[in-house]
């Protein structure tokens, strides 16, 4: 490989301008790929297989209506009065206009809903009065009858009297009979008695049929009676949920999409907040929620320029010239605008997160300064040293650059890593990330080579050219001081690990809207509802509960209502609304509002104890079975996929560290030290990220609004970007301690002069580095805000604690035994040259062979330009 990259340096060199015009070419093809073939990014996280995506499906069969999403748009009014007639009318032809959009399936106006809300309460006030009065009658109409019965049961005993005596009377007969006049008088009474007989019966039937319509009466009276219960009681859970606020300053207006929300496209997204943006309502504020105020971050912005501007003066300082310094920069903006034009192309054929090209654009900016100027520190070195211009850029590229390219391998294998978590998303932005370090290798082996090459011994400060070939270097005769290397090595520990004690105590999420910049409207809609409705207003639960089976309408009602009442008397809940029911009856759907905001740990806790076995305690609940849906839901369920998957990400990064060093130094000793310390540079740059986002520290200064959760996947990214980083450092600092020892000084001493050698390039790579990084911490967007204070407190404290005094210092105290290998591993390793030592000395021994045939001569070396000035051996 060294001496490929040799002769590819060296053809780069000769032909300098073309090179160059070839990379603005393909420069030129990316840019013209995105702007041709480019998409929509997006800010949604999906990922398959989540009973959140479960559930949406299978409501989605069961119930149309209640599958789709829904996002809210805030309107509040500026001088905080009353809505008027005038603002109510405008908002209700708003909420037309969005309802014709395609993606809309049905708004809610908040005014209608508060309307419709009044008047069901005075409907319920006036079917209970109407019950009452009701019941009245039922009770006057039952007196009636009682009476009515009463009577006929004191008719009925006359009646049966004289019945009685009657009979008598003609049971006294004589024998012949009665005379024909008291005969005839006997048969006139018995009629009459027959005829009060026929009208008793009469009445009774009517009082019979009076009964029967009362009891029919007292059904109906008992059936409305429980319907009104119902009615009640679903007015009464539905209490804490309004849209109209109690001062009627703030309204919340629901757009419900035919789709979940996280199906839906972010192109139909824009249409709905296009829409809220371009309506004008005199005196009413319109807020889109952050679901659909997502405004996707800059690429490139002023913080990102002024950490350019720190990295330009670190080059500056390091290198002497404006030369020097423009052209690792000149490289870097090259690569990562092939790289991102590229990535950005392919957003048109697969879903791309916005922090993916960002997160392109910020490690390829990094290592495309970084690894240019490796190239170009051992170039200069060896311009001051005499050596010939080309020649000097073909070793450079054939030893630094070698360097590079393993360096820049580590670092994409640890990104491609991300691959073997199985989450899409963070594949891509793995992949993503690997190509521009791959752009970022390529630059530097072959535009750094040609742009040295026009650049010529102008690479050089005025008073580095008149001494060429007379520097003298600094000899390291003794090594580190015991006590001084046990001191400093405890104080970066004790470091370490109090920076790191916030880790313990981490909780990953996605952020909401309580994280964006207070200008954003979506974090004013945030806090207009969360002071008007209340936080929990701002992250709804969707909870889906089977039923069992066979029960009437009612029946499933009734359990509907008993199982809102039961999780409404939980303390971290604020309202249980039921929402619907399936035409069989065993499906009911409830939407759940916590009291706290969706990225706290007590919605958390809510959403695994609505999971859990032990929610519903009452007996008539034992068949009842409760899943739980929505974004945030949603949310939390992604954020557990990713932290399952950090375990075995860690676990193969920190084999392959292992792995690697030990075939590049090897011994076992220094790998351990240097894979442990990369664990503890993570886990401290985490602490960091932990105590400003989370604990709320300098918050202000940072631009966090309000404290919360750590993005999902940062850990993920931090492993696999500061693993290649960190074995970048520690490659530039141990290949040099180990030459020495192989070399045959002591263990100690090669330790002090392998620091020495690399503590320069490291120190102003590092730097570069972190301020890139750290260019991104004050952007508007939260992910991207954590990720560059992550990443560039991640290389600082590697560089400047890890790689430069701990593991130097741990080695010393370790003596020869840092370099100990079993010899049969020996003789089983490859023999990684990863700075190219072994061509080094082939063109040395050339550049000193007097005898060697010219054209060979000739192939490693060109004469320099006529103003090079004299050369000095």
């Amino acid at each position: 490989m060294a001496r490929l990259l040799h002769r590819l340096g060296l053809f780069a060199a000769r032909r300098a301008k073309t090179v160059i015009a070839a990379w603005f070419a393909v420069l030129a093809i990316a840019v013209t790929s995105f702007l041709s073939f480019g998409g929509q990014l997006t800010d949604q996280i999906t990922l398959p297989d989540l009973e959140t995506t479960r559930v949406a499906d299978r409501l989605a069969e069961e119930l149309p209506d209640a599958g789709g999403g829904s996002a809210i748009a805030v309107l509040q009014t500026e001088d905080g009065g009353s809505f008027t007639e005038e603002q109510r009318d405008a908002v209700a032809g708003l909420s037309e206009d969005l309802e014709a959009l395609d993606p809309v399936n049905s708004v809610t106006d908040p005014f209608v809903s508060a309307q419709e809300r009044a008047e069901g309460e005075e409907e319920l006030t006036e079917a209970r009065q109407e019950l009452v009065t009701g019941q009245e009658e039922l009770e006057a109409g039952r007196e009636e009858v009682e009476n009515g019965y009463a009577e006929l049961d004191s008719g009925q005993q006359q009646l049966d009297e004289a019945q009685e005596e009657l009979d008598d009377a003609f049971a006294q007969a004589p024998p012949g009979g009665h005379d024909e006049a008291t005969q005839a008088q006997l048969d006139a009474t018995q009629a009459e008695l027959d005829a009060q007989q026929a009208e008793l019966d009469a009445g009774r039937e009517e009082l019979d049929a009076a009964q029967d319509e009362l009891e029919s009466g007292e059904e109906e009276m008992a059936s409305g009676e429980r319907e009104l219960e119902r009615g009640e009681q679903m007015m009464e859970l539905t209490d804490a949920v309004q849209t109209v606020s109690a001062d009627e300053d703030v309204a919340i207006l629901t757009v419900n999409f035919h789709e979940e929300l996280q199906s839906v496209g972010t192109g139909d997204l824009t249409l709905v907040s296009d829409e809220l943006a371009e309506t004008q309502i005199d005196g009413v504020e319109i807020l889109p929620s952050s679901d659909l105020a997502f405004e996707m971050p800059h690429l490139f912005s002023t913080a990102e320029a002024i950490g350019l501007m720190i990295a330009a003066v670190v080059l500056l300082v390091m290198l002497g010239t404006f030369i020097g310094a423009g052209l690792p920069l000149l490289n870097a903006l090259i690569g990562v605008g092939i790289g991102v034009a590229g990535a950005m192309s392919l957003s048109g054929f697969v879903d791309m997160m916005s922090v993916t090209p960002i997160l392109g654009l910020m490690l390829g900016l990094a290592v495309g300064i970084d690894y240019a100027l490796f190239i170009l520190h051992r170039h200069r070195n060896q311009m001051k040293d005499g050596m010939e211009l080309r020649a000097s850029i073909a070793l450079a590229n054939g030893t630094a650059g070698n360097a590079v390219v393993f360096a820049g391998a580590t670092v994409i294998i640890a990104l491609l890593a991300l691959n073997v978590t199985g989450i899409g998303f963070l594949g891509l932005m793995g992949s993503i990330a690997a190509v521009c370090v791959f752009i970022a290798v390529l630059m530097a082996v072959t535009m750094t080579p040609a742009t040295l090459s026009l650049t010529g011994r102008r690479i050089l400060a005025r008073r580095e050219r008149r001494y060429i070939g007379l520097r003298k270097a600094r000899r390291i005769t003794e090594p580190m001081k015991t006590p001084r290397a046990l001191g400093i090595a405890a104080l970066a520990l004790v470091g370490l690990a109090v920076l790191a004690i916030p880790t313990f105590s981490m909780r990953l999420g996605l952020p909401d809207a309580s994280s964006e910049s207070a200008d954003s409207s979506s974090y004013q809609a945030y806090v207009a509802t969360e002071e008007a409705f209340g936080a929990g207003q701002n992250g709804p639960l969707l909870m889906v509960a089977d039923l069992p089976e066979g029960l009437s309408a009612g029946q499933a009602t009734d359990l509907q209502i008993a199982l809102a009442q039961e999780l409404d008397q939980r303390d971290d809940v604020a309202a249980v609304v039921p929402a619907a029911i399936n035409e069989s009856d065993d499906v009911a759907v409830f939407q759940v509002i916590p009291e706290d905001g969706p990225a706290s740990e007590s919605v958390e806790q809510l959403v695994h104890d609505l999971r859990g076995d032990e929610v519903l305690t009452g007996e008539e609940f034992a068949d009842v079975e409760v899943s739980v849906a929505g974004m945030t839901a949603a949310n939390i369920d992604i954020s557990e996929v990713i932290a399952d998957a950090l375990p075995l990400y860690l676990v193969v990064v920190v084999g392959l560290s292992l792995l690697l060093m030990i075939m590049v130094f090897r011994s076992i000793l220094l790998p351990v030290v240097a894979t442990l310390g990369f664990v503890g540079s993570f886990a401290a740059g985490l602490g960091g990220v932990v105590a400003v986002f989370q604990w709320g520290w300098l918050g202000e200064l940072f631009g966090i609004t309000e404290p919360g959760p750590i993005l999902t996947f940062l850990p993920i990214i931090m492993v696999g970007i500061l693993f290649g980083l960190a074995m970048d450092y520690q490659l530039f600092t141990g290949s040099g301690m180990r030459e020495a020892y192989a070399h045959g000084d002591s263990a100690r001493l090669a330790v002090r002069k392998g620091l020495h050698a690399g503590r320069s390039v490291v120190t102003a790579a590092a730097l570069i580095m972190g301020s890139v990084f750290a260019g991104f911490i004050f952007t508007d967007d939260p992910m991207v805000t954590s990720i560059g204070l992550a990443l560039a407190l991640g290389v600082l404290l590697d560089a400047f604690v890890v790689r430069l005094v701990l593991v130097p210092a741990l080695l010393h105290l370790a003596g020869p035994a840092a370099w100990w290998l079993p010899k049969w591993l020996d003789r089983l390793l490859p023999d990684v040259d990863v700075e190219g030592s072994a061509l080094e000395r082939q063109v040395m021994e050339v550049e000193d062979w007097d005898g060697a045939d010219s054209a060979e001569q000739d192939s490693a070396r060109v004469a320099e330009p006529v103003d090079a000035g004299p050369r000095r051996r």
